[in-house]
């Protein structure tokens, strides 16, 4: 079954606001803003690590009713920081705690645009998919998280609990 048989649920794909985001991470701030330094990174491992990492359209499966987030992933011990370098980009995310599996908690994905150096930083457990370059080839992103993510990396099947969703870039 491929996942737009089995759900169809669609999300338009916002622009990025401070506002919208809160509830799966923040957004970085100008050094001279009163709200700078408000929010910290955490690493429990002590381990955090930069590098470019870079995701293609081909992983990601399309049709006419758009991109099918068909997996979602999260870091439990520690904030993630990306920002596309290159080309706009798309993100879907859900908040941390929710049981994904459960067509009800699904209902709490959102999709956002996010335009090239345009950072985001996801609180620990915050489910992601992509980000992914919302036209042909790939995206170049900065990446900030643990060095040893792999050890720390929820993954939930979300084609096959029936709840995947159709991200729309507009």
């Amino acid at each position: 079954m491929s996942a737009s048989a089995g759900t169809s649920r669609q999300i338009v794909a916002r622009a990025l606001s401070a506002e919208d985001w809160a509830p799966f991470g923040w957004i970085p701030v100008i050094d001279s803003d009163p709200a700078d330094g408000t929010h910290r990174l955490v690493f429990e491992l002590g381990d955090p690590h930069l590098n470019i990492i870079s995701h293609d359209v081909s992983e990601v499966m399309m049709d006419s009713s758009g991109m099918w987030c068909e997996k979602m992933y999260r870091h439990d011990t520690h904030t993630q920081v990306l920002c596309p370098l290159d080309v706009p980009a798309v993100i879907a995310v859900a908040p941390a705690g929710r049981s994904l599996e459960d067509p009800a908690q699904a209902d709490s994905i959102a999709a956002f645009i996010l335009e090239p150096c345009q950072a985001v930083v996801m609180h620990r457990g915050t489910w992601h998919w992509g980000p992914f370059p919302v036209r042909d080839g790939a995206v170049n992103l900065l990446n900030v998280q643990s060095i040893a993510y792999l050890d720390d990396n929820t993954c939930v099947d979300l084609a096959a609990a029936g709840t995947a969703v159709s991200v729309v870039v507009g």
